[in-house]
């Protein structure tokens, strides 16, 4: 349960996040990061986990995303680290926060998962569900809009890429991101929840992706 002093913390940055991303239109908008974070609270309630740290981690996660930033993956945790100490929030929960935000995103398929705390556990899983199932195909697309991306081109073959340079510096069209991540993340889930949800949508992925492919192909006229 949180403290009172925790609720306000919670609400004023949940209203300058809000403020903040509004009118983003990548897919990484307010309504993202509120989905993150009602999601995190379902997991949480079902985990023993500090409710204050992964509220916060929600909130923040995409505060400063490096896709957005020249690839930098401090940029986040930096400005989360310096918006929090306007509040009476202590170092330790600063610097566990900081931590969940810097190792959240999945930077390709060659790349371990350095996420080891449970709160970190349950905000990174409630992420990666954003991501997959029909929000996450929405997403997917106007994110690869926003990029000027290709939306498919059967000439580019996906790439497994083996390190985070590799996957932030790749410009392939937006169906090969379903491969290049998002059918991955079905078997990256760390809690039993996350995995059970995950699995639904993973299975909508594969349905889109069929549907897709006949329609392409004209298989369907």
């Amino acid at each position: 349960m949180l403290t009172e002093n925790q609720k306000e913390i919670i609400s004023n940055i949940a209203e300058y996040v809000k403020n903040e991303f509004k009118d983003d239109g990548t897919g990484h908008d307010w309504w993202h990061i509120y989905r993150v974070w009602q999601t995190s609270i379902k997991l949480a309630e079902k985990i023993d986990s500090d409710m204050f740290i992964v509220q916060l981690a929600a909130l923040y996660h995409d505060i400063a995303d490096w896709k957005y930033n020249d690839g930098n993956i401090l940029a986040g945790p930096e400005m989360a680290r310096k918006l929090m100490g306007g509040y009476d929030i202590s170092e330790e929960i600063i610097f566990r926060v900081c931590k969940i935000i810097e190792n959240i995103s999945f930077k390709g398929a060659g790349e371990e998962n350095k996420i080891s705390s449970i709160e970190g556990m349950i905000v990174q899983d409630a992420d990666r569900l954003d991501a997959i199932g029909a929000i996450g195909v929405a997403r997917t697309f106007a994110y690869g809009g926003s990029r000027n991306r290709l939306m498919y081109d059967p000439a580019v073959s996906p790439l497994l890429h083996k390190d985070f340079e590799e996957y932030k510096s790749n410009t392939s069209p937006t169906v090969n991101h379903f491969y290049e991540k998002l059918l991955l993340l079905k078997d990256l889930m760390n809690t039993e929840m996350g995995k059970r949800i995950a699995q639904e949508r993973h299975e909508y992925l594969e349905e889109f992706l069929n549907q897709f492919y006949r329609e392409w192909n004209g298989e369907d006229i």
